[in-house]
């Protein structure tokens, strides 16, 4: 069966994502799992999701765990509901989300495409990223690290710096960017999240 790319996705289907995820959450609460027999045949093909978890606070959104798959292996709604139990209770960054917390999330999926390798040549690479358009992947040897689309445009960086980023994820050096050992992926994302706890799901 062929993966789910992210441009086949409809707003629709991003929402349903979205609304399943936080349902996997609550449900965790109660013990319960969330019903997804009945997901949209396009959501039963195999996926690379991860789920964001925040809470507000003060106005402002604080990230309160991130978790996900690159592989397209399992059904993408199945990932999604995996994944977002492991971003609630299992994010080794943070204590597991309490039920006093959870009214105040907002919940955000990033479906990601497969990954694909970028240049070798490190002044290549540089030229290479596009802030806003793809995430990046490091990988040498047992290490690995990877960031999705939008922190980069959250944080306010370019493009040396998300490489940078992207090498401390990953447990290496900073500029591990400009060694040719280690490898450096792309991909892209569409990116599905509540406007408010609770609230409408736009593409973000």
């Amino acid at each position: 069966m062929n993966p789910v790319e992210p441009e086949e996705l409809t707003l629709e289907e991003g929402a349903y994502l979205v609304r399943k995820a936080r349902e996997s959450v609550e449900t965790a609460f109660k013990g319960e799992r969330p019903n997804i027999k009945d997901s949209p045949p396009k959501l039963m093909r195999p996926g690379a999701p991860f789920v964001t978890i925040y809470i507000m606070k003060r106005g402002f959104k604080e990230l309160r765990g991130c978790i996900g798959y690159i592989a397209h292996v399992e059904p993408l709604i199945k990932a999604t509901v995996e994944v977002a139990r492991e971003a609630a209770f299992n994010d080794p960054r943070f204590p597991p989300l309490t039920l006093k917390e959870y009214p105040v999330t907002i919940f955000e999926v990033s479906v990601l495409s497969e990954l694909k390798p970028m240049p070798e040549d490190p002044d290549e690479r540089l030229k290479f990223v596009k802030i806003g358009k793809m995430g990046l992947m490091a990988k040498k040897g047992f290490l690995s690290g990877l960031l999705l689309p939008q922190v980069a445009v959250e944080e306010g960086w370019d493009e040396k710096t998300f490489l940078e980023n992207t090498c401390l994820k990953a447990g290496l050096e900073y500029d591990c960017w400009k060694d040719g050992e280690t490898q450096f992926y792309y991909f892209v994302a569409r990116v599905f999240q509540e406007k408010e706890s609770f609230g409408e799901v736009v593409e973000s």
